[in-house]
């Protein structure tokens, strides 16, 4: 589940705001910004909600988590890297998306009210086998959040542009009451990316 998220070492990104803005703010990455705009448009996080980040590192999502969840919400991430640094408030998990286990993401949590995934796959440069690479992270993403969910729960994942975006999202209609497909201002001009929200998990 590698992914480039806009991290303070890529020397590509130094001059770009949103990573000025990130680094001055003390976040761990410029990808925050995607998930405050999209928290912005679709009033997704509420005070004492309970939010599963997968593919956390480096971090910055899990921060932002943290803050709007506040002392009485419940933030876990898991990525196969750990992170910089720790992040107080949150329990991270170093591993495997693909095999850690169901009970190890809930840990004492019944259920999760928010599954986000901002995973993106080691990109090869060609863009049908990166896309297939992304959807298939997405519908591990998706399967989880189908899992571990609460009901009325919400659901963030990233997507790569691609010939399975119409299927993925039925996929997403058949099980939540609301479906968004949103581009954050903050993603690249050039990046496929996209992420499909639901919420009212049924």
């Amino acid at each position: 589940m590698a992914k480039n998220r806009g991290g303070f070492a890529d020397p590509r990104v130094r001059h770009d705001p949103f990573f000025r803005k990130a680094r001055a703010a003390g976040f761990a990455a410029r990808s925050v910004f995607k998930l405050e705009e999209i928290d912005r448009r679709v009033r997704l996080i509420r005070p004492g909600d309970r939010i599963l980040d997968l593919g956390c590192c480096p971090g910055s999502w899990l921060q932002y988590a943290v803050q709007a969840v506040g002392p009485h919400g419940a933030v876990v991430g898991i990525d196969r890297n750990p992170l910089p640094r720790p992040i107080a408030g949150a329990r991270v998990i170093v591993g495997d998306i693909f095999t850690a286990t169901d009970d190890e993401l809930l840990g004492l949590q019944k259920a999760f009210d928010l599954v986000l995934s901002d995973m993106a796959p080691d990109t090869t440069g060609i863009r049908s086998a990166d896309q297939a690479r992304s959807a298939r992270l997405f519908a591990e993403a998706l399967a989880r959040a189908i899992r571990l969910l609460a009901p009325g729960g919400a659901f963030v994942g990233k997507l790569f542009q691609g010939p399975d975006f119409e299927d993925v999202r039925r996929q997403l209609a058949a099980r939540f009451a609301d479906v968004k497909i949103i581009k954050p201002d903050s993603s690249r001009a050039q990046s496929i990316e996209i992420f499909l929200v639901g919420k009212g998990f049924t």
